[in-house]
């Protein structure tokens, strides 16, 4: 029981961590030099958010004395697992996000794309042989009515094409995110393997991923070296910073309660996404935003309400 609380715990942080980061990222693609870029401003900005983060973490893990351990864990079976878990998570997942919110905006590309925890629950009950009762499937469905209901704008559809290419970006990424969760799940399931150096092995690798094969064949470098110089860098810093923190509570959720479960309860950051705009950029409340929050918590509630792993 005090795992299962743990690990609900973890995940529902997780999940602010992730709300707010959303938002920095939106306020990074706005801002100069990247929105000079619109092409391959999502990608870098995707490059640099996630370069930081794996320094952080490296930091963190060379300070507890347990970065060779890390080092040590890349050729081992477990390893493997988590960099094709990476690579699904980090360059196509982010990539595809980052262009999303680009194309569609934040609220829109976090909603559609928040339906990875259903996309996983489906994965982990086939492949990794999670239980799932009626009350947890629920609960899974239920948060992803709620993030919908958060975010949709009839009027929205009647706008110019880039918004539908943004909304098939976001499904993009929420296929590549609920993959990641499932991968993930696996590879720590190795005896060696702790969340805090998967987390190390997914940020090295997609850091890797990009600056030696998208970054260079993007021609992407100058932009990377313009915003490096510029003051939107300490931006990208923290936000690598939130990255980090919401990844190591994410797969230390799933590590302890599964992940269905986990992927359910970092899902709700599309609501921490939207109370930060509310808070820090002046979005009014409505009814709708109401609504929907009332949906996702209690989809969070019916979710974490059964917690026993297989």
């Amino acid at each position: 029981m005090k795992k299962s609380v743990k690990g609900i715990s973890l995940g529902a942080t997780s999940a602010i961590a992730w709300g707010v980061d959303t938002v920095i990222i939106g306020i990074i693609i706005a801002s100069t030099p990247f929105k000079e870029a619109v092409i391959i401003a999502p990608i870098i900005a995707a490059f640099m958010h996630d370069f930081f983060s794996s320094i952080w973490i490296s930091l963190l893990m060379i300070s507890k004395g347990e970065f060779l351990n890390v080092v040590k864990l890349f050729p081992t079976k477990s390893g493997a697992i988590l960099v094709l878990g990476a690579l699904s998570g980090g360059p196509l997942a982010m990539s595809f996000y980052f262009l999303g919110i680009q194309y569609a905006g934040v609220t829109y590309a976090a909603s559609i794309a928040s339906i990875f925890p259903g996309i996983g629950a489906v994965l982990a009950f086939f492949f990794l042989k999670e239980k799932m009762n009626g009350k947890t499937w629920s609960g899974v469905v239920l948060s992803i009515i709620g993030v919908i209901i958060l975010a949709y704008v009839p009027t929205k559809f009647d706008t110019e094409s880039t918004f539908f290419i943004g909304i098939l970006f976001s499904l993009g990424a929420a296929i590549f995110w609920g993959l990641e969760g499932v991968i993930g799940a696996w590879g720590m399931r190795g005896k060696e393997v702790v969340p805090l150096y998967a987390i190390n092995i997914r940020q090295i690798t997609s850091a890797l991923s990009y600056g030696v094969i998208i970054v260079p064949l993007m021609s992407g470098y100058p932009l990377v070296f313009e915003a490096a110089t510029s003051s939107i860098v300490w931006v990208i810093v923290i936000a690598g910073l939130l990255g980090t923190l919401n990844y190591s509570l994410y797969y230390s959720s799933i590590d302890l309660i599964g992940a269905a479960r986990g992927q359910s309860l970092n899902n709700t950051y599309v609501f921490w996404a939207i109370l930060t705009e509310i808070l820090f950029i002046g979005t009014a409340v409505n009814l709708q935003f109401i609504i929907g929050a009332i949906i996702v918590i209690l989809g969070s509630i019916l979710v974490s309400g059964s917690v026993k792993r297989s």
